[in-house]
């Protein structure tokens, strides 16, 4: 799907992917944090700088090939489909981060920094790559946005969110949103989703709800497990 430059599409795209962006910073912020912790302060911020700068280019360079290998035929209902997984584990991820080791000199924190993000930014190269609609510019216009964002406001962002957990389920209900979109503008299906606008629409809303329920229902098991096992063990 084309979308002219300005355009009010355009401009909704744009902010899609920048949301998007936000919404899985968490993992790079806590890469970023934990990666360049043992570093002299003076140095932390050239880690900060150079390593997010290395993870943008070869998030970028993802990205953009994504986008156009979404073009072969199926390929974007398979991605459509990965993408709702991946905005359910957004609302039930657990913390997966005690295998990054801190660098002990800038170097080491910069490689660490890019090998790690590039490792877990799967999720975003997807996501990024379903909302931009085969846009190039829209990738590069939403990561310029974002890298500022990202590199200084992504440690704010994670106290938003821990303040106000909606926030995640607000992320991962634009993420089903694109991965519904991607599925409902797969060619080899497109004709059956055109016929008419209320299934096409039918189908996204309950796509989003079923992310959000199934995230909503598994966290609620979650904790009533955890809270069963704690009051087992003060028994």
């Amino acid at each position: 799907m084309e979308l002219e430059f300005l355009s009010w599409a355009f401009a909704v795209a744009l902010m899609q992917i920048v949301f998007i962006d936000l919404v899985l910073a968490g993992d790079n912020a806590i890469v970023i944090g934990m990666s360049a912790r043992n570093l002299p302060k003076s140095q932390q911020r050239q880690a900060v700088l150079w390593g997010t700068v290395g993870a943008v280019v070869i998030r970028a360079v993802a990205t953009l090939l994504v986008v156009h290998l979404l073009e072969i035929p199926w390929l974007l209902l398979v991605g459509g489909f990965l993408l709702l997984f991946i905005a359910y584990k957004l609302l039930v991820q657990e913390d997966g981060h005690d295998s990054i080791k801190p660098g002990g000199t800038l170097w080491q924190a910069i490689r660490t920094i890019v090998i790690a993000d590039a490792a877990m930014g799967l999720d975003n190269v997807i996501a990024v790559a379903g909302a931009a609609h085969g846009n190039d510019l829209l990738v590069i216009l939403g990561l310029l946005i974002s890298i500022p964002i990202v590199v200084w406001g992504s440690t704010l962002f994670i106290k938003l969110i821990n303040k106000f957990p909606w926030i995640v389920y607000i992320g991962s209900g634009v993420l089903a949103y694109t991965a519904a979109k991607m599925i409902t503008h797969e060619p080899e299906i497109k004709p059956y989703f055109e016929r008419s606008t209320f299934f096409s629409l039918s189908f996204i809303a309950v796509m989003i709800v079923v992310v959000v329920l199934a995230g909503l229902l598994t966290n609620l098991l979650k904790r009533n497990k955890q809270a069963a096992i704690s009051s087992r063990d003060s028994a």
